[in-house]
């Protein structure tokens, strides 16, 4: 298939392209400039691939949790892409892309790691937080992504290694910014624990759009959703919302 992914939901920002025979790319890291940096980024990457959006099969985007304006600009974007040429759009969870650069990773340097733990500073004394494993190549969710205190997911690690004794759990792989902002979570962290991945790559994000499309879990322009994980803080800074 081919597939155009974007993502704006942390300080990254980045686009990404299978054209069916290769994936062509953009990364930046660039704090409060995604509005700015977006569409171009976009431009060089079809031009690279020598494909307008009428060529392509899907649309993806990274649909949070993150930055609520960052995921907002992704999310309109995608539905201004969508509406345009009649893509449908798969929204790709930002962890899940982490967990799936991990494992990608690991089978490069065939390390030996297939549990991937993410842990994104959240802000306000919070992670966002998930846990994956490679299962027969897919990537499986262990526990639900969530935003939670620090310790509360130090508690959620304790319970999968306690409940997976024999899966080397412990042994996991560590992604995202919230090990070196929480130390809590920087305590769990060993001489063989290394965070190489802070934040998500839409590159990662197009063998997940992919599984999403196989499985029909795509929308329509209109129906495209941003997912917060605190969507209610939000609305409860609004007149008239619970």
């Amino acid at each position: 298939m081919k597939i155009l992914a974007i993502d704006t939901a942390t300080e990254a920002c980045s686009v990404a392209l299978n054209t069916g025979d290769a994936v062509v790319s953009r990364f930046e890291i660039c704090p409060q400039q995604h509005s700015q940096r977006l569409l171009p980024m976009l431009d060089e990457v079809l031009k690279d691939a020598g494909l307008v959006l009428g060529d392509l099969d899907l649309l993806a985007f990274g649909r949070g949790p993150g930055s609520f304006t960052g995921v907002r600009i992704a999310t309109g974007m995608i539905q201004g892409l969508a509406l345009g040429t009649g893509l449908k759009v798969a929204g790709v969870s930002t962890l899940a892309a982490m967990a799936q650069q991990a494992i990608v990773n690991n089978q490069t340097t065939a390390k030996q790691v297939s549990w991937v733990v993410c842990a994104t500073d959240a802000r306000m004394g919070e992670v966002y937080f998930a846990i994956y494993k490679s299962e027969n190549g897919l990537l499986e969710e262990v526990v639900a992504e969530q935003v939670c205190p620090p310790e509360v997911a130090v508690e959620l690690i304790n319970d999968a290694i306690a409940a997976n004794q024999g899966e080397n759990v412990s042994e996991f792989e560590p992604v995202g910014t919230g090990w070196q902002a929480y130390p809590e979570l920087e305590a769990l962290l060993s001489d063989d624990h290394e965070v190489s991945i802070e934040f998500p790559d839409a590159v990662y994000m197009l063998p997940l759009a992919e599984q999403l499309a196989n499985k029909g879990d795509v929308q329509v322009a209109s129906d495209v959703k941003p997912v917060y994980l605190r969507d209610k803080v939000t609305w409860k800074k609004l007149p008239g919302r619970e």
